[in-house]
C-alpha cells in the first residue's frame, strides 16, 4: 500500500497548524490538506473522528484517499484528541509528537532527527 497524509486544517491559522506545516515543510513531505471550513462533509468528519473542529488533524490514507486507512483509536467521550497518537491519526500534536507519529509510520526515520 502507498500511503500518503491528509491534513485537515482551515484556512485560518492557528498554533498547531504552523507546527505542523513547519514539521512537514521541515521533513520535505507532502501533503493533501483539507479545510474543514471549506469542506462541510470534511468538517463532519473531523468533529466525529475528535469530538471536536479540532484542527489540524492528520491522517494516513491509501494514496488518493481521504480517510484513514485504518479507524484509528476511538477517544473516550469528552476527551481531548491533543496530541494523542490514535494509529492512523493524531491532532494537534507538538513537534516531538507529530515527529514520532510520522517516525511510527515510515514518513521519516529516527536519522532525520528530531527537531527542538
Amino acid at each position: 500500500m502507498t500511503k500518503q497524509l491528509v491534513m485537515y486544517s482551515r484556512t485560518t491559522g492557528c498554533p498547531f497548524i504552523t507546527v505542523a506545516k513547519r514539521v512537514l515543510d521541515d521533513h520535505a513531505l507532502s501533503y493533501h490538506e483539507i479545510f474543514i471550513d471549506k469542506d462541510m462533509d470534511a468538517r463532519r468528519r473531523v468533529l466525529e473522528w475528535t469530538g471536536f473542529l479540532s484542527v489540524p488533524t492528520l491522517i494516513v490514507a491509501e494514496a488518493g484517499e481521504i480517510l484513514p486507512y485504518q479507524m484509528p483509536t476511538p477517544l473516550a467521550a469528552g476527551m481531548s484528541p491533543r496530541g494523542i497518537n490514535r494509529g492512523t491519526m493524531i491532532t494537534e500534536a507538538n513537534i516531538e509528537q507529530l515527529e514520532m507519529w510520522l517516525i511510527q509510520h515510515g514518513f521519516i526515520n529516527s536519522a532525520d532527527g528530531i527537531a527542538g
